[in-house]
């Protein structure tokens, strides 16, 4: 007799493909994060230098982000084996600790106890540093000095900005940290209306593709392996193309027709937005005159050989009105009302009419500057705001300010002094020559520009002195040809040069006339293209006194002898035309803009809210929410025009899709056939024709040809209604809105049917 043997175990073959996603998610590391937030942070900060003059501030920004994120990946290292909760707290304690250590040695060292150890006399410091560095972003034009207190503002920011950024690559949120640095580099461009730095946007995508790149290679369902030369040929494209596609994009003025058009700060850096293709209408003025005023934003007095500074004068509430009078008992003035309403202006000076005496309809907000007659805020924006200013026009008899002397200029002990071009004193005494009362030098100065000069916005640009420096002006009166900017720079130097107080002040011309009327008075229309500039000198018992060197725009200053003291009231200040040498007067350049939009303001009506941008914005809104479902429902369509052939592939993928999308539980361990039972039994799939689905499937996926004209669409269709049917609403809404199927991992089923 044979023992009988025993039965060996079957060997079962194993499955030695590689799973093509990881099954757990990769550590995060402490080094690489590190390092990509340090990048995107001193990324976000490049920018910066743009509107910022070279200075300690950069030193200590970068300092400051360097220390914050080694401090991050040093405290990481050595709490690695500590839970994410308490990693992520004490990292954040620790940074602020260094930033603050860092910031308190590199600026108020002197004040602390060894240099770090902040103290009540470093806390009073950095307050101080705070306000003069508020006080020079909201006063100052870029590009701004380098000061200690940007210093301070700027290190503290980008040590915020670096610790947000630390934590949000850690905790691998790309879409975040992406966001931020778009938008704290954007802040520069934004706030300066500046052209776009194409440089730093293509560093700043590049950053944005290796932190994407980064965070998803450590996430569980990721690809094990991926084509390093497939994916920065994508980022390339993907980079290349909104280079190419966003320059071609049109762009609208306003995005509702009543947004901000054009952004106006305390600077003369107007070039930009008087050389706009097309003006939007920014104002309406209501008068019951025949012209309305001009309006001002504010003054710049004081010139540094580079830029004029804007006035700083102390702010009062406008219950305490806009000061005392400049001008004599003597001096004639007539009081006159106007109504203003902002519609497209960004700005933190409100346009009024000088000299304004009180104002009604404004929020407290706005403080009134008694040095100037200017109404501002710090945290106000004028867009919007629609109030009534009374003014007075003051006129004095050509006696009157001939007798008077310019006040000389303002001195300073500690200021040195601006060198300035030979040629700007030479030609001012050349053309005063001939006058004897200061009133009558200007006048001269004034008809010497209108009749010598012409106006351009492209001279400066293809000569390159297109700014407001002393070489600049410079070159203006060698060229004899620019824009209001220059005409009232170099106007107010070559005063000065005579002895003569001057300032020179930012507003708009006289709008044009429409056919509106709001009662007795007229409206007046006032776009982009009117924004301007003039320079003013003081004159002891009369006041400012303004003048309009430019060529071709505005009414020249001149006043009429005897007591009759009428004057036209188009001017700054509403003097009487003058008979001096001059061209034909218009309210606002007269450029070539053939292709400017018919609904500008040229044609002297009010414009009224074109509704078909709130249409645009919202269809696109709409488009936009919607096209996760319509790009579901293109797939879907195809794949059961395919099933329709007999496609068992397409078939079974929008099946699997489907479970997806409804939520349906998906499990890779299952054959079809055993999913399918499930399907039936607990989703409420019509068992018929899933049969007839699963069958088409496993003969295609196991026969040995898997050739079949079996028409797959009508049971697919059958099979996806019954699975519909048996959920929620809720759930379908969801399917359909926003199918999961379009972002969900693969399964094995992704092998079924190759």
């Amino acid at each position: 007799m044979f023992r009988a043997e025993r039965p060996r175990p079957a060997v079962l073959p194993v499955d030695t493909r590689p799973r093509w996603y990881r099954e757990r998610e990769e550590p995060p590391g402490v080094l690489a994060p590190g390092a990509l937030a340090g990048l995107s942070a001193l990324t976000a900060l490049w920018p910066f230098t743009a509107v910022i003059a070279p200075g300690t501030w950069s030193f200590v920004s970068s300092l400051v982000i360097v220390a914050v994120v080694g401090t991050g990946a040093l405290v990481r290292h050595l709490l690695r084996r500590r839970s994410d909760g308490v990693i992520g707290l004490l990292t954040l304690l620790a940074q602020v600790v260094v930033a603050v250590g860092v910031l308190t040695l590199l600026l108020a060292g002197d004040t602390a106890v060894l240099g770090i150890v902040p103290t009540s006399g470093t806390l009073t410091l950095f307050q101080a540093l705070a306000a003069a560095a508020a006080e020079e972003i909201v006063f100052g034009s870029a590009p701004l000095d380098a000061s200690p207190g940007l210093a301070a503002a700027l290190g503290a920011g980008f040590a915020v900005v670096a610790i947000l950024l630390d934590h949000l690559i850690a905790h691998r949120s790309a879409v975040l940290t992406t966001v931020l640095l778009g938008v704290i580099g954007a802040v520069p461009t934004i706030i300066t209306l500046g052209s776009p730095n194409l440089a730093w946007f293509a560093a700043a995508a590049v950053v944005a593709l290796l932190v994407f790149r980064f965070t998803a290679r450590r996430h569980a369902e990721s690809p094990r392996r991926a084509s390093a030369g497939v994916a920065v040929a994508v980022g390339a494209a993907a980079i290349a193309a909104t280079f190419v596609v966003t320059p071609l994009l049109p762009v609208g003025s306003t995005i509702a027709g009543t947004g901000v058009g054009v952004s106006v700060d305390a600077s003369l850096r107007l070039g930009d937005d008087l050389r706009q293709p097309s003006p939007v209408e920014v104002l309406t003025v209501a008068a019951k005159t025949d012209a309305a005023p001009y309006l001002r934003l504010t003054t710049l007095s004081r010139f540094d050989g580079r830029v004029w500074q804007p006035d700083r004068g102390d702010l009062q509430s406008q219950v305490d009105g806009f000061g005392g009078p400049e001008w004599g008992e003597d001096v004639t003035t007539a009081e006159q009302t106007t109504s203003i309403r902002v519609l497209r202006m960004s700005s933190s000076w409100l346009p009024v009419p000088y000299p304004a005496t009180d104002v009604q309809g404004l929020s407290a907000a706005w403080r009134v500057s008694p040095e100037n007659r200017t109404l501002f805020s710090r945290r106000g924006d004028a867009v919007g705001n629609d109030y009534t200013v009374t003014s007075l026009r003051v006129t004095p008899t050509l006696e009157q300010i001939r007798a008077a002397d310019a006040a000389p200029p303002l001195t300073d002990a500690e200021d040195d002094g601006v060198e300035l071009p030979g040629i700007i004193s030479e030609l001012a005494a050349e053309v005063t020559a001939e006058e004897d009362t200061d009133y009558d030098r200007l006048i001269a100065l004034q008809n010497w520009f209108r009749s010598q000069f012409e106006y351009s916005l492209e001279t400066p640009v293809e000569e390159g002195f297109d700014g407001t420096g002393a070489d600049a002006v410079a070159r203006f009166l060698e060229e004899r040809s620019g824009y209001c900017v220059h005409f009232a720079g170099s106007f107010a130097l070559m005063a000065e040069s005579l002895g003569m107080q001057v300032r020179i002040v930012v507003g708009y011309l006289p709008g044009t006339m429409t056919n509106e009327k709001r009662g007795d008075e007229s409206i007046f229309s006032v776009s982009s293209d009117q924004l301007h500039s003039w320079p003013e000198v003081l004159f002891p018992g009369i006041g400012w006194v303004p003048f309009e060197p430019t060529a071709s725009l505005g009414v020249p200053t001149a006043f009429r002898a005897g007591t009759s003291g009428s004057a036209s009231p188009g001017s700054p200040d509403a003097p009487a035309p003058t008979t001096a040498p001059q061209t034909e007067e218009t309210s606002a350049p007269e450029l070539d803009r053939r292709d400017a939009d018919a609904g500008s303001t040229d044609s002297g009506e009010l414009r009224r809210l074109d509704p078909t941008p709130v249409l645009l914005t919202v269809l696109g809104v709409v488009v936009f929410l919607l096209l996760p479902g319509l790009i579901r429902l293109v797939e879907r369509r195809l794949r059961m025009r395919r099933a329709a052939r007999g496609d068992a592939a397409a078939a079974w993928a929008e099946l699997r899709d489907t479970l997806i999308d409804l939520g349906i539980p998906v499990s890779d361990a299952n054959s079809p056939r055993m999913r399918a039972l499930q399907l039936v039994r607990d989703a409420g799939a019509d068992e018929v024709a899933l049969t007839q689905v699963i069958t088409t499937v496993e003969r295609a996926s196991y026969a040995r040809t898997s050739a079949t004209e079996d028409d797959l669409a009508a049971p697919l269709s059958t099979v996806v209604r019954s699975l519909r049917a048996h959920v929620d609403r809720t759930t379908r809404a969801r399917a359909l809105l926003l199918p999961r199927s379009l972002y969900a991992p693969r399964g094995s089923d992704s092998r079924l049917l190759v």
